[in-house]
């Protein structure tokens, strides 16, 4: 029976990553015939197929704690006799690699637009040591646009990294009182029957976009006043609120910050769709959320969701974020009740063929690629 090691700083914790980690291993360990150790300093779990093993982080300095990790994951491996090593992290050496992130480099020099610190150094030489001596044989990309930006950093040969994107639950979604979570929430928040219900959800006001979002509705605001915005997450709420103002819809706007997963799909299923204009994302799993809850989605081109996003038919992609415009034409079709459930209906469609069964199957044939290409070399 194949033994496989999964490494993650976080396990199961809050985070894109942790996250995937945690759903994906769990899908995993449910199909025979492999077993699972997760390699973790932290983690929450209630699994009893999985076991884990605690992994030391030296975070101070602070350079030291993506190396400190590597070094203690390399160090507990090499205890064990594993058949496959598949990490979500940057470690030295693994069989399969997860990029949730882009290269460390280009995310500091190119998104942050900051110089490299010793702590970034230190994280991006871990990183190169993984690609060009770690022994990857595989390495996943969350999307296309992660896969593209990994390739332009490390120009490996693109049949090594393949795409798969996250998948989500539908039976968080599929509620027998659907209908009347929709009407107890929005009378919770003071949304009325008529009104457009737009969510935004974030723990990163700045890179998600909000500015934009807000002087777009603005804009709406003077051809319609029709809409709420729904802001969940964490930010700088006195900021936003300022913009808001300036906009001239603070009484459009409900800042309910940070917010449970169980509160956040009330506001899924209360919506009628879901806005995001992000700077950079990965991927962007809450994309993905709101499609499963019935939302169309508008986003922009740098978020990773964009490749399950079908122009005009489950959503819109919006190419510049400060094209505000645009941004309003599309908000007007999207406040059409009846192209709304068309897309509705659409994006429901698109979550039921990215589900984490989908998912795991796609890892479960590729741990057996590797498996088998490792048994063929020795």
């Amino acid at each position: 029976m194949p033994k496989i090691a999964v490494i993650i700083p976080k396990y199961g914790l809050v985070g894109g990553a942790e996250q995937f980690a945690a759903e994906l291993t769990g899908k995993l360990c449910s199909r025979p015939p492999h077993t699972f150790q997760v390699f973790a300093n932290r983690w929450q779990s209630g699994n009893p197929a999985l076991t884990f093993a605690k992994i030391p982080i030296i975070s101070f300095p602070k350079f030291l704690t993506t190396v400190s990790f590597a070094w203690f994951v390399q160090r507990r491996l090499a205890q064990g006799a594993f058949d496959l090593v598949h990490s979500h992290e940057r470690i030295f050496a693994a069989d399969l690699f997860t990029l949730h992130g882009i290269p460390h480099r280009f995310w500091v020099r190119r998104i942050r637009q900051k110089s490299m610190s010793l702590y970034d150094r230190a994280t991006a030489w871990v990183e190169n040591r993984l690609v060009y001596e770690g022994g990857c044989r595989k390495f996943v990309a969350v999307s296309g646009l992660t896969k593209a930006i990994f390739l332009q950093e490390f120009p490996v040969d693109p049949d090594r990294v393949a795409v798969i994107h996250p998948g989500v639950n539908l039976s968080d979604y599929d509620r027998p009182d659907r209908d009347e979570t929709r009407r107890m929430t929005r009378l919770s928040l003071g949304v009325g029957p008529a009104d457009a219900l737009i969510i935004f959800a974030s723990m990163n006001f700045e890179i998600k976009g909000l500015d934009d979002i807000l002087v777009s509705l603005g804009k709406l605001k003077r051809k319609t006043g029709r809409f709420k915005l729904i802001v969940a997450g964490k930010g700088n709420v006195k900021k936003y609120s300022k913009l808001a103002r300036e906009a001239g819809i603070a009484d459009n706007v409900l800042f309910a910050g940070v917010v449970s997963k169980e509160r956040l799909v009330d506001f899924y299923l209360a919506g009628d769709l879901y806005l995001m204009l992000s700077r950079f994302d990965t991927f962007g799993m809450v994309v993905l959320e709101a499609m499963a809850a019935g939302l169309p989605v508008m986003i922009s081109k740098a978020v990773g969701a964009r490749d399950l996003v079908r122009e005009g038919e489950n959503g819109f992609v919006i190419s510049d974020p400060s094209d505000h415009e645009q941004i309003v034409s599309r908000l007007e079709i999207l406040f059409d009740a009846d192209r709304r459930r068309q897309m509705a209906e659409a994006a429901c469609r698109t979550a039921a063929q990215n589900t984490w069964d989908r998912v795991a199957e796609k890892y479960e044939n590729l741990y057996g690629e590797i498996l088998a290409a490792k048994q063929a070399a020795t």
